[in-house]
């Protein structure tokens, strides 16, 4: 498979970019237990939009309650968008787009990570299952969340679409609604998550409907040719289950392509359990412009762009690693080295010093 076309350029919506290249949101926890970011991300990120098309940062929270990993970014707080900004500038000056990914981790969180404490909360008062890393105590299980009321659905909406507006005020070129990997607005998807008797669960109707009330009040402040929405269908990470996952996305794509959004991003899972191609899924229920990520190299992201599946391939773990990809994917590599015990740690090591071809 030829790989030049993923050099040539692209539109996504409002968002010019000069290649087909992205690179995916990957959560570093390189802040500060108020949601902060530290110096050290603006290098990072800074180092990675050399040559790249689109940046996709880190997920982000709207509020405290959307908190749940320590260390992880808002953009709910003056200090918050200010440590963004900085970064912002050095994207910009790279020469890449930039869109912020905007989250609530639902039941996925243990408050003691918070630098302000809040309710964990869930569509239904469901524990998930397994344990978090906290800063202060080690692994712990995942707090017990209670049932969002009915009337908390619009604060929500409400806190994201802020965010998406104080995200734009500070630079950035768009948003990426998360509603993918289990988290909050997954949960609402799911069929095992979501036991709600109100307008909000039961049905496929009913169960979209929550993430579709926070994407149109993001659509309301900014505009939909700003807007792109992430999901994974099939992804059963943090204990979701869709158990009518076809017929699920047949009605939530539809609904997501009639708001005219700058891109659906799409997530293979990690493992597939149901020998689906979730990409080809999501293409046959949409027809607008679409990401894809999940184990994709060179050629396979070409490929993906070639048969029309996507328009735009996003690559994690090889960014982590290699802060000139694509440079490195023109000349074939060599690729670094990946130092998986440094995901999720602090400083420098394993984030901001991979060497560049350059040196």
């Amino acid at each position: 498979m030829n790989k030049d076309i993923l050099f040539t350029p692209t539109k996504l919506g409002a968002l010019e970019l000069r290649n087909r290249i992205a690179m995916a949101p990957l959560t570093r926890t390189r802040g500060n237990e108020f949601g902060v970011l530290t110096d050290v991300a603006q290098d990072y990120y800074g180092q990675r939009a050399s040559g790249t098309g689109l940046i996709i940062a880190e997920a982000t929270q709207a509020s405290f309650e959307g908190m749940g990993y320590p260390r992880t970014p808002g953009m709910h707080t003056q200090a918050q968008q200010d440590s963004w900004q900085k970064i912002v500038e050095r994207v910009h000056a790279g020469g890449a787009k930039f869109v912020s990914q905007l989250w609530h981790v639902g039941r996925i969180a243990v408050d003691v990570n918070r630098g302000q404490s809040a309710d964990v909360v869930a569509p239904s008062a469901i524990r998930a299952p397994g344990q978090m890393f906290t800063t202060a105590n080690g692994m712990l299980d995942h707090d017990m969340p209670r049932a969002l009321e009915t009337d908390e659905i619009a604060r929500i909406a409400g806190e994201f679409a802020q965010s998406a507006l104080n995200a734009i005020d500070i630079g950035f070129d768009g948003i990426e609604l998360h509603s993918a990997n289990g988290y909050l607005l997954h949960q609402f998807l799911s069929s095992n998550v979501n036991q709600r008797d109100d307008r909000y669960g039961g049905s496929i109707e009913n169960r979209t409907a929550m993430p579709l009330e926070v994407l149109d009040a993001i659509i309301a402040e900014i505009g939909a040719d700003k807007v792109g929405i992430r999901i994974s269908p099939g992804h059963t990470f943090n204990g979701i289950e869709e158990t009518d996952m076809q017929e699920l996305y047949a009605h939530y794509l539809p609904q997501i392509e009639k708001r005219g959004l700058a891109y659906l991003h799409v997530m293979r899972p990690m493992v597939n359990t149901t020998e689906i191609d979730v990409a080809q899924l999501a293409r046959k229920h949409y027809s607008g412009k679409m990401i894809v990520c999940g184990g994709y190299d060179a050629s396979s992201g070409a490929e993906a762009i070639e048969e029309g599946t996507a328009n735009v391939v996003a690559y994690g773990k090889l960014f982590i690693a290699n802060p000139d990809l694509v440079e490195r994917m023109r000349k074939d590599g060599p690729f670094n080295e990946l130092d998986e015990a440094t995901f999720y740690t602090q400083g420098p090591k394993g984030y901001s010093d991979y060497p560049s071809l350059a040196g």
